[in-house]
């Protein structure tokens, strides 16, 4: 886990239900602060502020919250965007302890190697950009690494299982879920069914000439010694 901290400054709300508009009115944030079990903490903040802490914490990186004199370290569980505008709608905050492990959500990337498949015009799609991890707060990072240099051919593919986590870290997703996979691109496969029609068009007539060919040769009835030209008939015995 990155060592730069995040401090988010927020205030206790008393508005709840229709009277959110009021707050997001004002460029405020309407948020709650779930605390191990005790009643959760209604809270606004700043539109600004929140935006920029959800781009540098994502879901895996503790953030310190002030509210008031009270302090809490939390982890971003989730975000409510409005489907149009995608503006910022409200946020969830969870309250974490620095000796208990917690369950984040862990960017993926790809390392910045040579790819294979690429050099090869091929496509290289990435499937999935996060995973699931469980670790103590100090153990979370930013991001876990996937080396794509073993991509060379059309079908191949990483999966979760290929991911080399730090220590203390437990992924949780299904390890066969697949991260990328190479597949040709759209021009290339039309390019490539098209040429594999013809050469079954061509084949397939070859096969009819042929075939007609042999089909003429046995319609012809061979010629007898007698039926050709000159040929030598037995003679016929005269009569005694």
């Amino acid at each position: 886990m990155s060592s730069d901290s995040i401090g988010i400054e927020l205030v206790e709300r008393a508005i709840v239900g229709k009277g959110l508009q009021s707050l997001r009115a004002r460029n405020l944030v309407p948020a709650v602060i779930h605390d191990h079990g005790n009643p959760s903490i209604h809270v606004s903040g700043d539109y600004t502020t929140l935006s920029k802490a959800y781009v540098a914490a994502g879901k895996h990186h503790p953030v310190e919250l002030k509210v008031g004199s009270k302090q809490y370290l939390a982890l971003i569980k989730d975000v409510n965007y409005e489907p149009a505008k995608r503006n910022m709608r409200h946020m969830v905050f969870q309250a974490i302890r620095q000796n208990e492990a917690v369950e984040a959500e862990i960017p993926v990337e790809f390392m910045e190697v040579e790819i294979p498949a690429e050099k090869l015009s091929l496509m290289v799609l990435q499937q999935l950009d996060h995973v699931e991890v469980k670790a103590l707060p100090k153990d979370l990072p930013d991001e876990i690494l996937v080396d794509p240099s073993s991509l060379a051919e059309v079908g191949d593919h990483l999966t979760v299982a290929d991911l080399k986590v730090p220590v203390g870290v437990t992924v949780l997703t299904d390890p066969e879920t697949q991260l990328a996979v190479v597949e040709m691109p759209k021009d290339q496969e039309a390019e490539a069914n098209a040429a594999a029609a013809e050469l079954a068009e061509q084949t397939a007539d070859e096969t009819e000439d042929v075939e007609s060919e042999h089909g003429a040769d046995t319609e012809k009835e061979p010629q007898t010694t007698e039926d050709q030209p000159g040929g030598n008939k037995q003679a016929e015995p005269k009569g005694e």
